[in-house]
């Protein structure tokens, strides 16, 4: 029975194979698309699962509050002490260990220099909690003494070549001290939330040269240790957390903080999942950008969409030729066969169709992985679908597409009555039209839905992109500050300054596009009276060139200036801060006292709000503190270039740092890539919803040409007497599409409210700074009018040729 209804599909596959080919093709490409979703999908869901303890391993994270009770920070590291204080305070604990990168590191072998991004310091027993294979050295005692050091395989590789790194030395050039590779790793997986290269010995943060054992014993202000704990199989983590308040009351006592108030009133610690911290994690100083739950929603919602596409496209391919084989199940019907068997042999149709869909989607998922990887970014891995648990799904692809595709084609079909169709007395009930309109509805709801989706992810990038933030970002070059120059620096800017490409030169402690984390406490005084205040004024420092080199607007003073040797105990402040401190203008603020640190000063300017962050955030109040002359307060420096002659200012910046500072490194940056960079998930997305969006129209255009074929072919004769009649191609074509184009107006008035509130959410959810939907109302007619011509075109190729027949051979059955 199996082996004649398969000879029974392949004969109907190869005696209809244009419509065959649409039904496998629009399965095909939703398939496609489906596996591609699922690779997806896997590499987020798999991130820190390559560990063997990951289920029972967790990070220490701690918040901050404001003085009115509010979140105002919340840090994916801790303060060094916390961890070996968790672990004598909670005996349930195996292990902690702790991770501080280093920034960027300075090592020199020999004669050369590297300058390294991926440097930290790592307990001893980092290998302990976390699996990283280890090919030379011993990974339980290789980071156990002071001034050992690990490297990955490539790192060993570009230091020594094919020499044995292991006792070789190298050095760590901010602090002048030799490091002994004890042991080299393999690079952890791309899967891994951190990816250190280079694993300095924790125990080396004891030189009070560097950090001091005291300081990792007492300090609660630094902030930068990211702590993990090991614990028991099945252990209930909810027995920690319930006394971590009582732990920091006990442990921790901030300065400054009332007696009335509680540690755990002012910050507290939190204990999250290590395999939560890549999709649900955004804190403010993660290692890495992590991903995001709900773009895992994002496109598994498409996925589902494009497969419900490619389902509904395969009713209405298969009822439109229902036609072509009625007398093939009048026959059948008649020579005995029942209902049911005429049921199965068209859903095993439909799962063959299935499966030869599912072998091509593969094959072209293999194909185009690659080139979706170059896209965002990724390293999805084709080789993921064939874990038994995944490829036992995919396997099962087939079987449930194919039913729930052919289910309504089948019940359908075998519904003919054998005495009608032998008799050619066939007529097709307005219940099953109105069935498939129905399903047309749906399919173009989706594709508008995802039209205005694509447009207003491509709009919201594009305001990102070209809002102005209230500086000027182009042609500015920044680099790491080297202590090297502290006391230099002003003849190094000279020098800098004496070619016309270079226009202005500054320090600061960050740079717009990084975050606002740092606050010292500020206090007003008003007639002689101090009172504390309870916003979150984050500061940074800067020196006399850092205003002007981003081209900041002064709202009111001045900036600092070195005329004013006192400028070192003043404050400029910006906008923000100048409403939130209660102050009812930028120049009611000029000349007033207040408190910033535990120092005393007047705030001598205000600056214009800018966009020190990303649009992702609103505009936080800001000060700017001016150090003490020849001072290291600064981390980069930023330079402002001519953008017509960059290339010069490039070279005379390198020659001139190496004159400097000849022992580290030239290594730059421009603002504008910095920039770039805090949207290239939105980037990402775009893309990928514009490509996973044309092929969902595409496929809806399918549909609607099944469904315009089947009602087509259902009105040849009719299209034949109005031919007699007088109507000519226009009026017939005309009269052919009207039905369909309502259909598509249905959908629009259906999608586009739909698509209006899902978008409105994304950009609530996720912008500070955002287009409004008022403002993109053209989107939403747009998407109405590029769905009405998609729908014009596909049923108007038709309609045209069938209105271009010959009416004659259209009547002649009559």
């Amino acid at each position: 029975m199996i082996k004649n209804y398969l000879r029974s599909a392949c004969r109907n596959i190869a005696r209809h194979k244009f419509i065959s080919f649409i039904n496998i093709f629009g399965l095909t490409v939703g398939l496609t698309c489906c596996l591609l979703i699922i690779t997806y999908i896997i590499n987020e869901l798999s991130y820190d699962k390559f560990n063997v303890n990951a289920d029972r391993t967790y990070r220490v994270t701690r918040i901050f509050y404001s003085r009115n009770g509010e979140e105002n920070l919340h840090l994916s590291a801790v303060a060094p002490p916390f961890g070996p204080l968790l672990k004598n305070a909670f005996p349930d604990i195996e292990k902690v260990t702790r991770i501080l990168p280093n920034g960027t590191t300075i090592f020199k072998y020999k004669d050369k220099l590297f300058n390294e991004k991926s440097g930290a310091f790592a307990d001893e027993n980092f290998f302990d909690v976390f699996s990283v294979n280890v090919t030379q050295g011993d990974k339980k005692t290789a980071l156990n003494d002071p001034y050992s050091v690990m490297l990955t395989d490539e790192i060993a590789k570009k230091y020594f070549g094919n020499e044995d790194p292991i006792n070789k030395t190298i050095i760590l050039d901010n602090i002048k001290h030799e490091f002994k590779v004890t042991g080299v790793f393999e690079p952890l997986p791309s899967n891994s939330h951190m990816h250190p290269n280079i694993l300095m010995s924790f125990n080396t943060l004891k030189d009070t040269a560097i950090y001091g054992e005291k300081q990792l014993e007492t300090n609660f202000g630094n902030n930068s240790f990211y702590t993990y704990l090991l614990m028991p199989k099945g252990y209930n983590m909810q027995v920690i957390s319930g006394q971590l308040n009582a732990f920091l009351d006990k442990y921790v006592h901030l300065p400054g903080m009332p007696p009335n108030v509680k540690t755990h009133q002012a910050t507290k610690l939190t204990i999250q999942k290590l395999t939560d911290i890549h999709l649900q994690s955004h804190l403010d100083d993660e290692m890495e950008p992590n991903g995001n739950t709900k773009r895992v929603y994002i496109f598994s919602i498409i996925a589902a969409f494009i497969l419900i596409i490619a389902c509904i496209n395969y009713m209405n391919l298969s009822t439109a030729r229902s036609a072509l084989r009625a007398k093939e199940i009048g026959v059948r019907k008649v020579i005995g066969a029942q209902r049911k068997e005429i049921i199965r042999q068209f859903l095993g149709e439909s799962v063959l169709v299935t499966w030869v869909a599912l072998v091509f989607a593969v094959g072209l998922t293999w194909i185009l992985l690659p080139y979706i990887n170059g896209i965002s970014h990724l390293n999805l891995q084709f080789n993921s679908l064939f874990k038994w648990n995944i490829l036992l799904g995919v396997l099962c692809l087939p079987f449930v597409i194919g039913l729930v595709s052919g289910i309504y084609p089948a019940i359908f079909m075998s519904s003919f009555k054998p005495v009608q169709v032998l008799k050619g007395m066939l007529k097709v009930g307005g219940g099953n039209i109105s069935f498939r309109k129905v399903l047309v509805v749906l399919q173009f709801s989706i594709s508008i839905i995802l039209i205005v989706a694509t447009s207003i992810v491509f709009q919201q990038l594009r305001f990102i992109q070209t809002a102005s933030l209230g500086f000027n970002k182009d042609h500015i070059l920044t680099t790491a500050y080297s202590g090297t120059l502290t006391n230099q620096f002003e003849s190094f800017r000279q020098e800098l300054l004496k070619n016309p490409a270079v226009k202005d030169v500054g320090r600061s402690s960050r740079i717009p596009s990084g975050r606002l984390l740092d606050d010292q406490g500020a206090q007003v005084i008003e007639g002689g009276k101090t009172t504390p205040t309870n916003i979150e004024l984050k500061y940074i420092t800067t020196d006399y060139g850092f205003v002007s080199t981003y081209g900041m607007q002064m709202a009111a003073g001045r900036n600092f200036s070195r005329a004013f040797p006192t400028d070192t105990a003043n404050y400029v402040i910006n906008e923000t801060a100048v409403r939130q401190l209660g102050w009812k203008t930028a120049q009611n603020a000029i000349g007033k006292d207040m408190i910033y640190g535990g120092t005393k000063g007047k705030v001598i300017g205000v600056v214009r709000d800018f966009h020190f962050e990303s649009l992702h955030q609103g505009i936080i109040p800001m000060i700017f503190l001016l150090p003490p002359p020849k001072s290291g307060y600064y981390n980069t420096i930023s330079i402002k270039v001519n953008g017509n002659n960059a290339q010069s200012a490039v070279s005379t910046i390198r020659d001139t740092w190496h004159q400097y500072v000849p022992d580290v490194p030239f290594d730059y940056t421009f603002l504008d890539e910095r920039f770039q960079k805090l949207y290239v998930s939105e980037q990402q997305e775009s893309q990928l919803v514009t490509i996973f969006s044309c092929l969902a129209i595409f496929i809806a255009c399918l549909g609607l040409f099944g469904l315009s074929a089947f009602t087509i072919s259902q009105r040849v004769k009719e299209i034949g007497i109005r031919k007699v009649l007088g109507a000519n191609v226009p009026q017939i074509v005309g009269e052919l599409s009207r039905d369909f184009l309502i259909l598509v107006l249905i959908a629009a008035a259906i999608g586009l409210p739909i698509a209006g509130w899902l978008m409105h959410e994304w950009l609530e959810s996720n912008f500070a700074f955002k287009i409004t939907l008022l403002s993109s109302w053209w989107v939403f007619l747009l998407a109405g009018i590029i769905a009405l011509i998609i729908a014009f075109v596909t049923i108007g190729f038709q309609a045209v040729k069938a209105a271009s027949v010959n009416p004659v051979k259209s009547l002649r059955s009559e």
